[in-house]
């Protein structure tokens, strides 16, 4: 296999710091990424509070990470989550985790808390804890260029803003600056806050080799036209520019997942005219040919003349549609200071459409007008900052529910305490089982079903049909199961997801494992990894109690359909598909894995 796979243990209250080497056993089997993490994790206690101090955060690359292979570029960020309270992960690029690889390390294990601000300094000859009190209070762009200032301008440094300091539930973990990689959802950023761990910073080193170049250089030549080819629009426009497809398949959420049609805005803030007339330069993560990374001017907000990244789908969804704000300056602008404060946009649009409509409703004394620019920023603030309203919604949607009228509740969209992603399992019904049963709750990017039902990734790669009705319920089980499980290993192999836009299929990646980290496995066997580490995730929350009760859709996704567009009219049946899904997993009535199922994938732990 390729060289060490060093995990670096650090604790914050002792100070101190040691090496683990994970055993081959562990590699084979998990890989790296989330899938080792939740595995190390399995080792130590599943029952801390979210932000206590024996909380571990895990900061795992994937086994390809820092490797010359197409989009090996990603990093794992696994903890008990503060804002579902279960074990979950967020994922990141840029440059920081092959870096981190090139310093000798394949991951952090952080648990304790600081006395003082610290930021860690990772280089080839171990990990430094230094002060960060003069750090403290700053947003994470100026974080960035602070520690780059101090070590040397080269180091990679990820970070929290003052939205993480706080402990804001869905504060996020930003990487690169202006750049701004972002492991933005589930409330990591909180956990490093609780800590007293500002930064990550790390110096450049030696990358790994891969196991057979020769092999390698082979097999990504005669991959990498189809991945480039069918890839081509996110490299002009990046994933905003799917706006106006989205909204045309009755696929994006409007003014907080009520209303059905909306495209004339979805045009004005599409991806395509913000590159017309916002863009400064393309830009992408380490080894990654798509280059999907947009750096746009900033024309408004307190930033106006700054340049920094673009905002994804996701953002124009929570900052948009989600707000019926059809300014896009104002969205730029958003997603500016969403980022320097390291707040998840998903989760902090989706707050701030709660909070609208329960203004319109009359549920809270504060105005707060749909598509008002200036609501929006102020929130933003409000919310990194707890003041006001704001500091209510720091706690997640639903806790700010619970303490306005009852009706507030029915505005609430989350599955498992997780804020919906902006893609609409009315309007391709895969994605209701996707959602329902995703570990960490409402994760659009654990199945990625609606990419095959769509098109733009064919079902057949994995034995499946191509084509689908988007509004049926037949077969979107087994797709689900299928995608999760394939989508399971890009995290650990450290791939970024948007290769499937480029039709990468198993046998790609089964080719790509075998030659560059010299683990010897074919299509079915990466897939099945994927199984592997599917139902481990599943066993370690069901450890904290996890069950059917909670694969479930929020009232608003599953009994209220969209009035119009494509997908008017269309409700997905989930008690009918988590039957056939249950089966297909081989998971018991209550949706626990079974025995033999554990013994299958060999799968053996105490938790």
């Amino acid at each position: 296999m390729i060289s060490s796979f060093c995990i670096a243990s650090v604790d914050l209250t002792e100070q101190s710091v040691c090496d683990y080497e994970p055993p081959d056993r562990l590699i084979r089997q998990y890989w790296g990424g989330s899938g080792l993490a939740y595995r190390l994790a399995a080792d130590r206690d599943l029952h801390v509070l979210p932000l206590g101090t024996d909380n571990t955060i895990f900061f795992i690359c994937g086994l390809l990470t820092g490797l010359r292979v197409p989009t090996a570029c990603k990093c794992s960020v696994v903890a008990r989550s503060p804002q579902t309270g279960l074990w979950s992960e967020s994922t990141f690029g840029g440059y920081w985790p092959a870096q981190l690889r090139s310093a000798g390390y394949g991951g952090l294990a952080i648990t304790g808390r600081s006395s003082q601000p610290v930021y860690l300094v990772i280089s080839s000859e171990g990990v430094e804890i230094k002060p960060a009190g003069h750090l403290w209070g700053l947003d994470t762009y100026d974080t960035c260029e602070s520690i780059k200032g101090e070590i040397e301008p080269s180091v990679r440094v990820v970070c929290i803003g003052p939205a993480g300091e706080n402990e804001v539930a869905f504060a996020s973990i930003l990487e690169g600056g202006a750049e701004a990689r972002a492991a933005g959802r589930t409330g990591m950023g909180a956990v490093m806050g609780a800590k007293n761990l500002k930064a990550i910073a790390v110096c450049e080193g030696e990358y790994p080799t891969p196991y057979s170049g020769e092999k390698l250089r082979s097999s990504v030549r005669r991959l990498l036209p189809d991945i480039q080819r069918y890839t081509e629009p996110l490299k002009k426009w990046g994933t905003a520019g799917g706006v106006e497809s989205v909204e045309h398949a009755g696929d994006l959420p409007i003014r907080n997942w009520r209303d059905g049609a909306w495209p004339q805005g979805a045009r004005k803030i599409s991806g395509q005219r913000m590159a017309e007339q916002l863009l400064d330069e393309h830009y992408g993560c380490y080894s990654c040919p798509i280059r999907c990374g947009k750096m746009l001017k900033v024309n408004t907000g307190p930033k106006a003349g700054a340049v920094s990244h673009g905002p994804e789908y996701e953002t124009c969804a929570a900052f948009g549609s989600m707000l019926a704000n059809e300014d896009m300056d104002s969205l730029v602008a958003a997603n500016d200071r969403a980022n320097r404060l390291g707040l998840d946009t998903i989760s902090a649009g989706a707050a701030i459409a709660f909070a609208m409509e329960c203004s319109e409703k009359g549920l809270i004394d504060d105005s707060l007008p749909w598509g008002d620019a200036e609501v929006l920023m102020q929130l933003l603030d409000d919310m990194a900052f707890r003041r006001g309203f704001g500091g209510q919604l720091a706690d997640g949607v639903d806790a700010a529910a619970e303490q306005l009228p009852a009706p507030a509740g029915e505005y609430v969209v989350q599955v498992k305490g997780l804020d919906v992603a902006f893609h609409d399992p009315r309007a391709f019904t895969s994605m209701a089982a996707n959602y329902a049963t995703a570990i960490r709750g409402g994760c659009h990017l654990e199945g990625l079903t609606y990419f095959a039902e769509s098109g733009a990734f064919p079902a057949s790669n994995l034995g499946l049909p191509d084509e689908w009705e988007p509004s049926a319920d037949e077969g979107k089980a087994e797709l689900a199961v299928r995608m999760q499980d394939y989508l399971g290993t890009f995290n650990a192999a450290g791939l970024c997801k948007f290769l499937l836009r480029g039709r990468f299929a198993p046998d790609g990646m089964a080719e790509w494992v075998t030659s560059a980290a010299g683990l010897d496995v074919d299509s079915q066997q990466v897939v099945l990894v994927g199984e592997r580490l599917f139902n481990l995730k599943r066993l370690l929350n069901a450890s904290l109690g996890v069950s059917r009760a909670d694969d479930r859709l929020p009232p608003r996704l599953a009994v209220h359909p969209r009035p119009e567009g494509k997908a008017a009219g269309v409700l997905p049946h989930v008690g009918r598909m988590l039957n056939e899904y249950y089966s297909l997993r081989g998971w018991s009535e209550e949706g626990l894995p079974t025995e033999e199922t554990l013994q299958r994938l060999d799968i053996n732990l105490e938790v």
